[in-house]
């Protein structure tokens, strides 16, 4: 698989593809709202993609930006096959992918400089401590922690953070969570986890990671993602994210969809054996009317963005 997320003009996103899908998306690109697609590493770094444009009948436009809009290259080759080795060599990190074309330098214009926060100590201790949880998290991209960045301090009178300055704060945390999971190794809880929902989900149960914002909209919400035959369900949400990203376990809510204990205690015990089944410690007294707590749990999280 290449560590990379693609994104097409009409919407798609897909993430983790083998380079054989890499090219069936450039050869498919030229038609109505299917015109380009642009991938991202993984994890997402900031000004740094490739991308490639494309009609039907005409050459392909490719791009590149390698961290600052001072380096953003352009080049057009005249067949989908130049595009697919170009694209590919740029998702693999090959060695000297970009010096069989004449990439040219494209003149993005000055780069605007941002103002430094103009924050109480206080204020920015704490919108730095809150954008460091949800990036801790590990399921926010940089779109979203510049917008929470953004918004956090807002009262009715005051928006004391810019959009370009949320940005810069986002992107400046992000890189530093980036080297901090560079010295991850092997695979991580939340890995193992994700493994375990996989298999329930596989298994006929609706399984969501950080799924609503709380409790009473995610029990009245996952009715909604699953099908009429799902056997149950099993989620945790925003709030439980956090607390395990806080090093506090994190919680499981599970249940079936006929509302009888009886079934819920069943889910219940499903969930147990997915967890045990791939390394997971997990608390539970058997009481339906009790959650499920994983701990200990180390909330490597590693990023992904986009």
């Amino acid at each position: 698989m290449l560590e990379i997320v693609v994104e097409t003009e009409n919407g798609e996103r897909h993430v983790r593809v083998p380079a054989e899908e890499l090219a069936g998306l450039v050869r498919r690109i030229g038609g109505e709202s299917d015109r380009f697609l642009v991938i991202h590493r993984i994890p997402d770094l900031p000004d740094v993609f490739a991308q490639v444009w494309h009609e039907a009948g005409g050459d392909y436009t490719l791009e590149y930006r390698d961290g600052s809009t001072a380096r953003h290259f352009q080049v057009m080759v005249d067949g989908c096959g130049a595009a697919i080795e170009a694209m590919t060599g740029w998702a693999r990190q090959r060695s000297g992918w970009s010096t069989d074309l004449a990439w040219s330098l494209l003149d993005m214009g000055p780069t605007r400089e941002v103002p430094p926060l103009d924050l109480a100590e206080g204020e920015r201790e704490e919108l730095e401590k809150r954008v460091r949880q949800v990036l801790v998290g590990g399921y926010a991209d940089r779109a979203e922690l510049a917008e929470l960045a953004e918004e956090y301090l807002v009262t009715a009178d005051r928006r004391p953070v810019s959009r370009e300055q949320a940005q810069a704060l986002a992107d400046r945390m992000w890189l530093e969570r980036v080297a901090e999971q560079a010295e991850w190794k092997g695979e991580t809880d939340p890995e193992r986890l994700t493994r375990a929902f996989t298999a329930l989900q596989r298994a006929g149960f609706t399984a969501r990671e950080n799924f609503t914002c709380c409790r009473s909209c995610g029990h009245s919400e996952i009715g909604g993602e699953s099908g009429a035959d799902a056997r149950g369900f099993v989620y945790f949400h925003s709030q439980c994210t956090d607390s395990a990203a806080a090093g506090h376990g994190l919680m499981l809510l599970y249940g079936g969809f006929d509302g009888s204990p009886e079934t819920t205690a069943a889910v219940g015990h499903q969930v147990m054996a997915a967890l045990e089944a791939v390394g997971l410690q997990a608390d539970w007294d058997r009481d339906p009317d009790r959650a499920i707590t994983v701990a200990p749990v180390e909330w490597n999280r590693r990023l992904v963005g986009y």
